[in-house]
């Protein structure tokens, strides 16, 4: 049986931080919240929640531009090395963070950054380290001469 060309990621990403803002909002609902200074809730949580869509739609932009596969379960094409990828090897997760910790803030909902570590940790280990371990079989010296010289998160 031959072995899929995919990365085998546990879950789509976008998926895994839907869970976690899940989670958090169920936290919310249960436990006292807290208040934010406007500044804090507006300003920072609008300036996080705008790049981080910014992130996401250069993303999807560099890899359409590429002609490879968005979704985790088809198999990858080519390795993007411009736009967002020049400054961080994940910007689609960066982006997905920074979005997850706007949403956050905006809707003043302090317990929904509780479970972010999680969400984070299963990203880097069940996302992030299979994508890494495929790319590196696939196209071996090619993505690991970008990987030596580009960081994973920024």
């Amino acid at each position: 049986m031959d072995k899929p060309d995919t990365a085998g990621v546990v879950a789509p990403p976008p998926l895994i931080f839907l869970a976690g803002l899940a989670i958090g909002f169920g936290l919310e609902a249960l436990l006292p919240g807290a208040s934010l200074p406007g500044l804090v809730r507006w300003v920072l949580g609008g300036v996080l929640l705008v790049a981080g869509l910014a992130l996401l739609a250069s993303f999807n932009t560099a890899f359409t531009r590429k002609g490879t596969a968005v979704e985790p379960w088809k198999p990858t094409t080519a390795i993007v090395t411009t736009g967002p990828y020049r400054l961080t090897r994940n910007p689609a997760y960066l982006g997905m963070a920074l979005v997850y910790v706007g949403i956050a803030l905006l809707a003043e909902s302090l317990w929904v950054l509780v479970p972010l570590p999680v969400v984070l940790a299963v990203i880097d280990r069940g996302v992030i380290a299979r994508e890494e371990r495929y790319l590196e079989g696939k196209f071996g010296r090619e993505y690991l001469d970008y990987k030596s010289t580009t960081r994973r998160w920024i």
